[in-house]
């Protein structure tokens, strides 16, 4: 279960800079996604203007296109450029560990039924968040909505609480009701993010990885694979990373080397499984005695 937050503290106001500045961020890198525009170009404005306003990335910023789920975030030297599809940008602010989490689908193909069908199914989600209600009630709204539009919700994705320096933890929300799960108490930190696709409603991990995290600060001999584990150590912590964030030689090899030593985790990029559209609609909130505060909300 994830740490609940007492209002007007500092972890309070903190989880709260964080969000205030991801909503802005999230409004002004959504006014960059368009066609022609460089994917490389959205994340790396997203990601510099966290640090602007004072924030820091909690993850690399995901830009998801078309049948792409999660996790896809473009590499050093990404040429590829926005056309006529369906776009999700997911982002993460952290303020001294406290994390904001929020996501929208910008749709650029001209049939924005699933991505209305992701944001109703948000909006019915948090109508019925308060301390008492339970998780599986959240899933089966989102479910509702999302079947009433003649689609699928991703029923192997969920929401998530939200710790210091850890972006997802318990309790899971998910996206299809349930007698499974947790119930809501004040305080409680949570993401949640419905799923819509075309297809049949499962995703499956790709090839693709440009996002790792620590997982086990353990010594290692390699000095370059050594050089690398430091900076994650004492920029990122346990929090997800992009490969393309390390200035180090042959980062490739070391994040490899690490990765066979079992120190970090990949997150390959996730695909819908018949190779369908999906549309995503995310806000962080902290639960309240009778509802709720959105965080990433404007």
């Amino acid at each position: 279960m994830t740490d609940t937050v007492e209002f007007g503290t500092e972890a309070h106001e903190k989880y709260r800079e964080a969000g205030e500045t991801l909503a802005q961020v999230l409004d002004e890198a959504e006014e960059r996604v368009e066609v022609g525009a460089k994917h490389i170009d959205v994340a790396e404005y997203a990601e510099e203007r966290i640090h602007e306003l004072g924030g820091r990335p909690a993850f690399p910023a995901n830009i998801s296109v078309d049948e792409e789920a999660s996790h896809a975030s473009p590499h050093a030297d990404d040429d590829a450029t926005f056309g006529e599809e369906i776009v999700c940008l997911d982002l993460g602010v952290h303020v001294d560990g406290y994390i904001a989490d929020a996501a929208r689908t910008v749709d650029l193909s001209g049939n924005p039924e699933l991505t209305e069908a992701a944001e109703e199914a948000l909006d019915a989600a948090l109508d019925v968040v308060e301390a008492g209600a339970h998780t599986g009630e959240i899933g089966a709204e989102v479910a509702d909505v999302i079947e009433a539009y003649g689609y699928q919700p991703i029923v192997n994705l969920s929401g998530h609480g939200l710790e210091r320096w850890d972006a997802h933890t318990d309790p899971s929300v998910p996206n299809r009701g349930t007698d499974r799960g947790t119930v809501l108490e004040a305080g409680d930190v949570l993401a949640v993010e419905p799923f819509a696709t075309t297809g049949s409603g499962k995703v499956t991990e790709g090839s693709k990885t440009e996002i790792y995290s620590l997982v086990d600060d353990r010594s290692v001999r390699n000095r370059q694979a050594r050089r690398v584990l430091e900076t994650v150590r004492e920029e990122y912590r346990e929090l997800p990373f992009a490969k393309r964030w390390l200035d180090a030689p042959r980062a490739d090899m070391a994040i490899r080397r690490l990765e066979t030593q079992g120190v970090l985790r990949s997150y390959p990029v996730l695909h819908e499984s018949e190779g369908e559209l999906v549309a995503q609609a995310e806000h962080t909130i902290i639960v309240t005695e009778d509802g709720y505060e959105a965080t990433t909300k404007q």
